[in-house]
């Protein structure tokens, strides 16, 4: 993962980057993508914010396609919104890579939880990594790094 950054600016998830815009109002800060925002290598994004969604908000997860709270709201029209948006911003600042939040409804790359809020995992990628990747950009996690 060295190579992050020494090819051009990397998207990074806000909350890895030390932003308080996790579902629960925390951040989940990442020593690697810290050092490359103080190197002023990455792009900071939160496709849930950029989708209108507040922070906290409730735990959400993919389901059948779709993303529902734990309350049962659908909320895809937004995640879907803001990963076009966070995308607009990749393109814009000619991102050559992204390094997202390891299991996240929107960030999750190889393995989401399962929809069921049960915390088990079950393979797939986040809205957001899944339309990165759909657009050629490489995808990993903070576990990756």
């Amino acid at each position: 993962m060295s190579v992050l950054g020494d090819h051009g600016l990397v998207l990074v998830s806000a909350c890895l980057a030390g932003r308080a815009c996790r579902y629960d109002g925390a951040a989940a800060s990442h020593p690697a993508v810290l050092a490359l925002v103080a190197r002023g290598l990455a792009v900071p994004v939160c496709p849930e914010e950029l989708g209108g969604l507040p922070t906290p908000r409730e735990p959400m997860e993919l389901c059948r396609g779709r993303v529902l709270g734990r309350s049962g709201a659908d909320r895809t029209e937004a995640f879907v919104d803001g990963a076009r948006e966070a995308l607009n911003i990749c393109r814009e600042r000619g991102c050559v890579a992204a390094v997202l939040k390891a299991r996240s409804p929107s960030c999750g790359c190889g393995h989401v939880y399962d929809g069921a809020f049960s915390g088990r995992l079950v393979p797939g990628d986040g809205v957001f990594a899944a339309l990165l990747k759909a657009g050629g950009v490489p995808v990993r996690t903070e576990e990756d790094l």
